[in-house]
């Protein structure tokens, strides 16, 4: 990873949040230059500083005790949720800075749960998950990833059909053109969100939510031209390329039972971090449309648990480099854990839409600089005695 300054770090004092290197404050800059009016740009540079800096959760209340001046808290509440700037440039600006700077290899797209306490936080519904039900908001991300890092640009947040009939939409500020959303829904629209954040290469995509991978997901991506590898569910219908298997005609089964029933399709593959179990079935979508993919269903070592399944474009540079694109999701998972909730990412208690979309916004770009941050640490401890790491303060 790019660093984004030296160690020179000074004190930016209280009213102005963490403290950052002239070189990173420049960045923070950048990513926020969008804002049309100057007030805003350092309101949210101010937002973005407190986010690195306040222990604990970071509410609105709490972020604005980084600001001056008696009537801070009303002011951040104003410019979050109900100052009328855009919060799609800055996304789009993180993402070409964000690509820069993790030398980005895969767009991940998956769902995380933020639990709420209540019923009236925006979008906050009963979530089923596999731990039984939990009151929350549903949302999807799409992060870019590298081997070492990962960071969330983009974010859609499912609406219930309460959330969009009145009164709650108009006391959420919800849009008159949001509807009621599926998963799969938000996931399509993340995917169709990719295509217009310019300056970022076509990388592949990665989506790892099972309930939404199914055959017109995979066909946009495919028709896209992207590469890509989705999480399939075991009991999604596919059907075997007869090209490549004509003994099996044009077989149409589940994923699951043409993984677990075609034993001499595995194969032992070395994708970079220990030898794993796959088997690697070619398929089509369907039998007029031949769109060749790879069923890739992965036995994982450490537990007898049913495969993981994946589709994948017919690659040629082979199923290890497919099961490299799969591994990303594991540095989002652990991003997610070590930087995103420290940065506040699932803490905004408000029942504004545009107000939760702008505080994820700002949260996210809070993630880049702290996963810039915490690159540079690494960088530094390399290079210092154990003496001198003791002494060495982080960012955040």
């Amino acid at each position: 990873m790019r660093d984004l300054g030296d160690d020179r770090r000074h004190e930016s004092g209280t009213g102005d949040g963490g403290p950052l290197t002239a070189a990173e404050a420049a960045v923070l800059r950048g990513l926020l230059a969008s804002l049309p009016l100057n007030g805003q740009r350092l309101k949210a540079e101010r937002y973005v500083r407190g986010l690195l800096s306040v222990r604990g959760r970071k509410t609105l209340r709490s972020v604005a005790a980084q600001f001056d001046g008696a009537s801070a808290q009303q002011s951040v509440h104003h410019f979050i949720s109900a100052s009328p700037w855009d919060w799609t440039p800055v996304r789009h600006d993180l993402a070409r800075h964000a690509q820069r700077a993790l030398a980005a290899q895969a767009w991940v797209i998956g769902t995380t749960l933020i639990p709420k306490t209540g019923p009236h936080s925006v979008g906050a519904d009963p979530q089923q998950t596999p731990l039984g039900t939990v009151n929350g908001q549903c949302t999807v991300g799409a992060w870019l990833a590298s081997e070492r890092a990962a960071v969330p640009v983009d974010w859609q947040l499912r609406l219930s059909a309460r959330w969009t009939a009145d009164p709650l939409r108009s006391r959420a500020s919800v849009p008159e053109d949001a509807a009621a959303d599926t998963v799969e829904t938000c996931v399509r629209r993340a995917v169709a969100g990719l295509a217009e954040i310019r300056g970022v290469p076509r990388l592949p995509v990665v989506v790892d939510v099972p309930e939404a991978g199914g055959m017109p997901l995979v066909r946009i991506l495919a028709a896209a031209g992207r590469p890509f590898a989705v999480r399939v569910s075991p009991s999604l219908p596919v059907r075997i390329d007869r090209w490549e298997l004509p003994a099996y005609g044009d077989l149409l089964r589940t994923a699951g039972d043409l993984a677990e029933s075609l034993p001499h399709l595995r194969q032992q593959v070395n994708p970079g971090d220990g030898s794993t179990t796959v088997a690697a079935v070619p398929v089509v979508a369907s039998p007029r449309r031949r769109e060749p993919m790879t069923l890739l269903g992965e036995w994982c070592p450490e537990r007898r648990a049913f495969p993981r399944l994946w589709l994948t474009g017919r690659d040629p540079s082979g199923v290890a480099a497919a099961l490299r694109l799969t591994r990303l999701t594991a540095v989002v998972e652990r991003d997610l854990v070590e930087v995103s909730d420290r940065v506040g990412v699932r803490d905004f208690g408000g029942r504004s839409f545009p107000g939760w979309h702008r505080h994820i916004t700002l949260a996210s770009v809070a993630h880049l600089m702290a996963v810039s941050a915490r690159g540079h640490r690494r960088a530094v401890t390399r290079d210092r005695s154990p003496a001198q790491e003791r002494d060495y303060r982080p960012v955040i």
